[in-house]
């Protein structure tokens, strides 16, 4: 989390901060030209100077409030982390193997129907044909790649993902590489793909490419939790109580529950029976996580999850 002593002026603005520089207390006709604190969003200085020498006063309250500002960011319920299902337009399950995204529309279809039947406008089945655009899959890795990379250069978020994926494991013909594997990841997120920060968050954990540095696999995880991710919001949650803080787990877990990840449900039962959270919190948890079931629930998801054992939606 950076501080003010890490943040430059910036001619951001807020309406409660008083138009004075905090400093010297000198006041401008417009509150433009005044540069806000962008760590606390408190106070305004004349310029970088003035800033500079407000700073051993200004430190500690300044700390507090950026810290008030970041949960306030981090523990805000987050947005879904895919959209409905574009066929049967029910709530994408969270889990990986619930959903899949089809690389010659840009489409994330529910794995209930890409296992169901998909028939022509004259009633004919047709094999092997993406369930929404009835598009043949491709032939070979080249060709798939081919369609990727082009779907990439479009500025779709999931095929930029995509590309990361498989430069981090040397798939589809391209040579392992976690350099632009992290390339592809960082710009899959900024365009709004939780899933590209929670690869750069894994791979700062466990060394892959990349020197083990925590605090970095956080800070990624905390952009994917706030993107929606909910097994980024799980590791935080762990992370926090296995630093004592049960109540910050505690509310990540919560927010996971929500999102549909079952594993935090878990987790919860545990800190019920190790006296770090309440019945009252499980209870809270399991209506969340029943009422994710049943937004997600529908008798062909069923039928896909009974016809194949590695579909899963819960």
């Amino acid at each position: 989390m950076s501080t003010a002593a890490d943040n430059d002026d910036s001619n951001v603005s807020n309406k409660d901060t008083p138009n004075i520089c905090a400093n010297c207390g000198k006041g401008e006709e417009s509150s433009n030209s005044l540069k806000t604190c962008t760590a606390c969003q408190m106070v305004k200085y004349c310029n970088r100077e003035c800033q500079i020498a407000h700073r051993p006063q200004h430190k500690k309250e300044c700390r507090r409030r950026a810290a008030e500002l970041h949960d306030e960011l981090l523990f805000k319920q987050p947005p879904l982390q895919n959209e409905d299902c574009p066929i049967c337009f029910l709530r994408m399950p969270t889990i990986d193997t619930g959903h899949k995204y089809m690389t010659c529309c840009g489409k994330v279809i529910c794995s209930g129907c890409i296992f169901a039947p998909v028939y022509d406008h004259e009633g004919n089945l047709l094999a092997e044909t993406c369930p929404f655009c009835r598009t043949p899959p491709p032939t070979s890795d080249e060709e798939a790649l081919k369609i990727i990379q082009k779907r990439a250069e479009t500025g779709d978020a999931k095929a930029v993902y995509n590309l990361g994926c498989h430069y981090a494991n040397g798939s589809y013909g391209l040579p392992r590489d976690y350099t632009k594997a992290l390339e592809f990841y960082h710009r899959a997120g900024e365009l709004g793909e939780a899933l590209g920060y929670h690869n750069i968050g894994l791979m700062h954990s466990v060394c892959e490419g990349v020197h083990v540095d925590m605090k970095k696999a956080v800070h990624y995880w905390e952009l994917a939790a706030r993107g929606g991710h909910v097994e980024s919001r799980h590791n935080l949650g762990m992370i926090e109580g296995q630093g004592g803080n049960f109540d910050r787990a505690l509310r990540h877990f919560m927010i996971a529950v929500k999102g549909g990840y079952n594993d935090s449900l878990t987790i919860i039962r545990q800190m019920v029976m190790d006296g770090d959270a309440t019945k009252d919190d499980y209870s809270k948890a399991l209506k969340s996580y029943q009422a994710y079931l049943d937004e997600i629930k529908s008798d062909q998801r069923d039928k896909a999850a009974a016809a194949d054992d590695e579909y899963k939606y819960y």
